[in-house]
């Protein structure tokens, strides 16, 4: 068997998403679901920014599962530092689901803003508008069943341990402003355990996944999925 730059779940069934009005707009589409889940610095952003760049903001609305952790103003920033954040109770499961719901039935949303150098949600929020392709990207975004249920199409984005610290601990430096010891420090302490424990388990309900991070074979396939849903949604 040919060395594949992505790997299928036999087979792959790819659920009908369902039909929405967008609003007062009388034109009726089918939402198409993508969830990219993978460890932290696995590539999920490169898939997801590819689809972006492909079709266009108008075409695709995203999800960032990033700014969906949960408000915590009522703890000091002593205190909100020390939190798990690599844990699934981190994040507003209810919220998210919410918001997803909104967007498969035509509705606006004003995504919440998380702020990482605070460790909580800033004060700003981020309109996003439903779109026929809608795009959740986070590390947990095949956890949860009922998110899982409104998806149509299931990635897991799989890279090599070593590269995801690497990026992580260049972005965290670079975006984040922290320190080598205190990126190390969690890295031991809660990002490896948590994604042995809760992220790479999710594996099993994706309907593709990316061996090597998000090659540009791999990432091809996908658009090429979106974009006959795409014209699909088109035709009179």
């Amino acid at each position: 068997m040919p060395n594949l730059p992505f790997r299928l779940k036999p087979p792959l069934s790819v659920r009908s998403p369902l039909r929405y009005h967008s609003g007062m707009n009388e034109i009726s589409f089918l939402p198409f679901v993508i969830g990219v889940a993978g460890g932290s610095g696995s590539g999920k952003s490169t898939v997801t920014q590819q689809v972006l760049a492909s079709f266009g903001a108008d075409m695709v609305s995203v999800v960032m599962q990033d700014d969906y952790y949960r408000d915590q103003s009522d703890l000091t920033p002593e205190v909100r530092r020390k939190q798990n954040y690599d844990h699934p109770q981190a994040f507003d499961w209810p919220l998210l689901v919410e918001h997803v719901r909104a967007l498969r039935n035509g509705e606006a949303i004003a995504m919440p803003e998380y702020d990482f150098t605070i460790d909580n949600r800033s004060s700003k929020t981020i309109p996003v508008k439903p779109a026929p392709v809608i795009v959740i990207e986070g590390l947990f975004a095949l956890y949860d069943a009922d998110l899982r249920s409104m998806m149509s199409l299931k990635i897991f984005v799989d890279t090599a341990p070593d590269v995801r610290f690497i990026r992580r601990m260049q972005r965290d430096i670079a975006e984040r402003g922290r320190s080598m010891e205190s990126i190390v420090n969690q890295y031991l302490e809660t990002v490896r355990p948590m994604h042995k424990q809760f992220i790479e388990p999710t594996k099993r309900h994706a309907d593709v996944i990316l061996p090597h991070g998000a090659n540009g074979p791999a990432v091809d396939v996908i658009t090429t999925k979106v974009a006959s849903v795409i014209g699909q949604l088109k035709r009179p």
